[in-house]
């Protein structure tokens, strides 16, 4: 009978002491909107001084990869939580920089920030957008970052 009254009283009090600290834990704040966006055009004056005018080449260099310089923006991808839309630079033929805007209300304050980050990271350099890794507990942004890019891809195809 004192072992039943014991593991009762052991059992009633961990479920307290769990339930308490799961009410005592708050989520992390959500950011209240998106970070703001890259000046992918380069509009930004330099600060160094213009370098000296170099002699025309009789013929232009050829791009070093798949795709018209310049800055283009893929279509919004749609998901559950929003729409996500990517913008690439193009530069020597290689995306150089990657910006995006996407959803940042509730749940998506806290997944889409690091993910999107992450896959700007990845986007430098890639020519396809199989070419990035999914990011884990952010498939659906993940997805929706790929689609977003890939017509931004092909948009720049040379």
């Amino acid at each position: 009978m004192r072992r039943s009254t014991a593991a009762a009283i052991g059992t009633l009090t961990g479920a307290a002491l769990i339930v308490g600290v799961r009410l005592s834990v708050q989520p992390p704040a959500a950011p209240a909107a998106a970070p703001p966006s890259l000046d992918l055009a380069g509009s930004k004056p330099s600060a160094a001084p213009p370098a000296a005018k170099k002699p025309a080449s009789k013929k232009p260099a050829a791009p070093k990869g798949p795709f018209k310089d310049g800055v283009y923006k893929g279509d919004p991808a749609k998901y559950a939580y929003g729409a996500i839309q990517v913008q690439i630079k193009v530069e020597g033929g290689q995306v150089s920089a990657a910006d995006a805007t996407y959803p940042v209300a509730q749940d998506s304050g806290t997944i889409n920030p690091p993910a999107i980050a992450k896959l700007k990271q990845e986007t430098v350099g890639a020519k396809s957008a199989k070419d990035l890794d999914a990011v884990s507990g952010a498939s659906l942004t993940t997805e929706a970052y790929r689609n977003s890019l890939q017509s931004a891809l092909d948009a720049a195809k040379a």
